[in-house]
Formats: structure tokens, C-alpha cells, sequence
């Protein structure tokens, strides 16, 4: 980024915002397969699993979005255009939150094995719980955080959610399809039945 530079042996900023087009394009391609992985370890038929991967997917996609104009707002006078980002990136973000906690419960309910559907709910609610963080940090300068320390603890706060909710996220749904793979061996699930 032209945020900074090199001079006479020293960092400077160079007046330039920092810009997160690098971050929000990873997360135009990661967020919307973290919500399909999701999708795919769930029982459902084809038809819903691609209904469901290509909602949440394009609403995931939408949400970053609508959202990256609005970090390019930074005048401390004036942060209004911000809100209106933030406001409408939360309305994809609710939609998915509804989506992981109520819409797709029945889904989690059918799992026959309870440590798989354990681990189903405690990875749509890490999701959600991780997510959570991404509208709080986009709100920094709103809160008053200020120049550099703006700058800061936007890229601290994005860089610490993305590791919960992508290592976290990843490592749940890891150990979801190593309880179907384990439940599908003993023959004690609907998709064990299907292969013999």
C-alpha cells in the first residue's frame, strides 16, 4: 500500500489511506466457500445444498461488497457515508446469521449422530460468535479511534478475526466430517446405509 513509505531510514505516512482492497478480495473468495464447507457437511438433498450454498455465497459476497466502499471513508469530520456502508452490509450479515441459527436448525436437528450434530451447532455458532467482530472492528473509527491508531486496530482487529473465524471455522468443520467419516465406518448413519 502507498499508506507508507521509506525515508531516511524511517517509516512515514505519506497522507495516502491504507486501503483493504487486498483483504476484502481474500474475503470475497474465502467467506463464500466458508459458508459452503458448511453447507456441504450438512444433511441435505442436492437441490437444497445448492440452494443454500448459492444464497449464503452470494449474500456473503454482497455483504463484503457493499461493505468495502465504505473503509475508504476515514475523514474524522464527516464518517456518515461509513454508516451507511456498515448499515448495509449488516442486512446480507443478518440474513446469514438467521440463516446459520434458524434456518437451517431443522437441518442440524435431522443429524442422527449426536457428536456430529454437536459439532454442526457449535460450528454455525462459532461462525456466528467469530463474525461478530468484523462489524465491531469496522466501526473503530466511529468509536472515536482516531489516525493511525485507526489504522491499527482496524488491521489487529481484522487480522485476530480472521484468524478465529477462519482457523476456527476450518478446524470445526475438519472435525465434523471426521465424525461423519467415523459414523459412515460403523455403519450408525443415513449415508452409511446408502452405500450398501
Amino acid at each position: 500500500t502507498e499508506a507508507y513509505a521509506w525515508s531516511d531510514g524511517a517509516i512515514v505516512a505519506t497522507g495516502v489511506p491504507f486501503n483493504d482492497a487486498y483483504r476484502y478480495m481474500d474475503w470475497l473468495l474465502t467467506v463464500p466457500l466458508l459458508l459452503i464447507e458448511i453447507i456441504l457437511v450438512m444433511k441435505l438433498s442436492a437441490e437444497e445444498t445448492t440452494s443454500k450454498a448459492i444464497s449464503l455465497g452470494s449474500a456473503s459476497a454482497l455483504m463484503i461488497i457493499i461493505g468495502y466502499p465504505g473503509e475508504l471513508f476515514r475523514d474524522e469530520d464527516d464518517l456518515t457515508p461509513r454508516y451507511f456502508y456498515w448499515a448495509g452490509a449488516m442486512i446480507p450479515f443478518l440474513y446469514i446469521v438467521k440463516e446459520l441459527l434458524v434456518g437451517l436448525r431443522d437441518v442440524t436437528e435431522s443429524e442422527e449422530d449426536p457428536k456430529t450434530r454437536g459439532l454442526i451447532k457449535m460450528t454455525q455458532i462459532w461462525t456466528v460468535i467469530s463474525w461478530c467482530t468484523y462489524p465491531i472492528v469496522y466501526l473503530f473509527p466511529m468509536l472515536g479511534i482516531t489516525g493511525a491508531n485507526a489504522t491499527v486496530g482496524i488491521q489487529l482487529g481484522y487480522s485476530v478475526s480472521d484468524i478465529i473465524s477462519k482457523c476456527g471455522v476450518g478446524l470445526l468443520i475438519y472435525q465434523v466430517t471426521m465424525a461423519k467419516s467415523a459414523a459412515i465406518k460403523s455403519g450408525n448413519s443415513d449415508e452409511a446405509r446408502l452405500l450398501n
